[in-house]
């Protein structure tokens, strides 16, 4: 759509016809309200349609050459979105049952109604906005909402987020790597629920809580009499997982004998409980995560080779939280956010010192260690503002020779800190800046300058 003068979108509408007087009656009509192209074949209609402007084909049905039905298959096999409606002189029941089926919107009989016309084009305009809009609002949703606990929008996170909605919708299965603390599991969820299978469950064992026998029996369930204590049949994770997700965390874990096991399981997508002989079948989508270098324990014999290929499909890489430092406000906004409500807690924020200290420490424990550590702030703070007394000494002590000097940790940080904020916030509200203003204590106005003040800069 192109804006008019008043800064209005205005459609653009091919006419398509041979009869020279129909094509010139019809812009006359429309032109007052829409940008029109003519067309006097197929062909040209065809041309036109390739450079994308056009929103509305309006064709005759009985046309040299190329067809109008022709035309519409054709159209819609490049430009399946485009809204068409068939205009002829020999209407008939069938031929118009015909257009709708080939996707024609609609179909109208020779001499036109005008205002009919004009009427049915503005509907047709005004439902496909409506879709477009749900579509954008759903995308929106996937793409926000989807990975609502997944905090971050620092370069080191881009890649992760570009394979988790690329990977979410197909069945592969995905090994997800990295440190204890990084996310793995809320990765694992972010990609269950942009997934096909998000309204079936999302099933997580931790394999290195416990034992291998326990495991074998978590895994696929067992009969009863399968072993001392079994006094009924108990199903396993792989049968409540049936048309969702198994997230299999520290995978690296199991023993060889259950590797094998799982192997077969993975091909065959069927298994039997222990104790048991009849064979159950699953529809399941597998996730792994380990924290370990599997390329190294294949090498070592501790990993079967077929199993790691097999779980290897798509891998995504997260990085430590020392890699993502710029994540780290948006982190803190967050877990402030969390446990400030979980205990009752006046906090709404904190200052730049704090981000400078968590910033310059090196977070061996990752994105956990930090939540931990917010949360103990949090609980123990005395004001509405976590300060760099907050900060327990450990992490004050550990960072001592880090810090910039004093002079930097002025006006830039805390603009850097208000410039983060904002576009967290942004980020949370879907982009609304209206709802982002409301949640900052803003007016629109002071964002928007606050926003071009960023683009001007760069740093948009």
């Amino acid at each position: 759509m192109k804006l008019d003068g008043g800064g209005k979108s205005r459609a653009t509408v091919l006419i398509v016809d041979d009869d020279k007087n129909t094509r010139d009656g019809l812009e006359r009509a429309l032109r007052t309200s829409y940008d029109v192209l003519l067309a006097e074949d197929a062909e040209r209609a065809m041309e036109l349609l390739a450079d994308g402007t056009v929103d509305l084909l309006l064709s005759d049905l009985r046309m040299p050459g190329m067809d109008g039905l022709t035309l519409l298959r054709k159209v819609h096999a490049q430009h399946p979105e485009m809204i068409c409606i068939l205009l002829t002189a020999y209407g008939s029941v069938e031929t118009a049952v015909e257009a709708m089926k080939q996707g024609a919107y609609d179909f109208l009989t020779k001499p036109v109604n005008l205002d009919h016309l004009e009427m049915l084009i503005e509907r047709a305009l005004h439902a496909r906005a409506i879709e477009a809009e749900n579509l954008r609002l759903q995308a929106q949703l996937d793409s926000k909402f989807g990975m609502e606990n997944v905090i971050g929008n620092s370069p080191a996170m881009q890649p992760v987020f570009d394979i988790v909605r690329q990977a979410a919708p197909t069945q592969a299965t995905i090994l997800i790597r990295g440190a204890s603390g990084t996310g793995k599991e809320l990765i694992a969820q972010a990609i269950h629920r942009l997934s096909t299978r998000a309204k079936g469950p999302f099933v997580a064992v931790h394999c290195a809580a416990l034992s291998s026998s326990l495991l074998e029996s978590e895994l696929f369930g067992h009969e009863r009499g399968a072993f001392t204590g079994s006094t009924g049949r108990r199903k396993g994770r792989f049968e409540l997982a049936d048309g969702g997700t198994l997230f299999l965390d520290e995978v690296s874990e199991i023993d060889a004998a259950l590797q094998v096991k799982l192997l077969r399981v993975l091909e065959e997508r069927r298994f039997e409980r222990v104790g048991g002989e009849t064979s159950v079948e699953v529809d399941i989508r597998l996730i792994a995560a380990t924290n370990r270098n599997l390329e190294e324990w294949v090498a070592q014999g501790k990993f079967r080779d077929d199993l790691f290929f097999r779980l290897n499909v798509v891998d995504i890489v997260l990085p430590p939280l020392s890699e993502r430092q710029g994540d780290i406000p948006m982190l803190c906004d967050h877990f402030v956010r969390e446990f400030a409500a979980r205990n009752g807690k006046p906090v709404t924020g904190v200052t730049a010192d704090v981000i400078n200290l968590l910033s310059a420490y090196s977070w061996p424990g990752n994105v956990r260690e930090l939540r931990n550590l917010i949360e103990k702030m949090v609980v123990l703070s005395r004001g509405d503002r976590l300060t760099a007394r907050d900060v327990p000494a450990n992490i004050r002590e550990a960072v001592k020779g880090r810090l910039p000097a004093r002079d930097s940790i002025g006006e830039g940080s805390l603009a850097d800190l208000e410039r983060q904020k904002i576009f967290a916030v942004l980020q949370k509200k879907g982009e609304n800046r209206t709802r982002a203003a409301a949640e900052l204590g803003i007016s629109r106005r002071t964002l928007h300058r606050k926003l071009r003040e960023y683009k001007a800069q760069g740093l948009g």
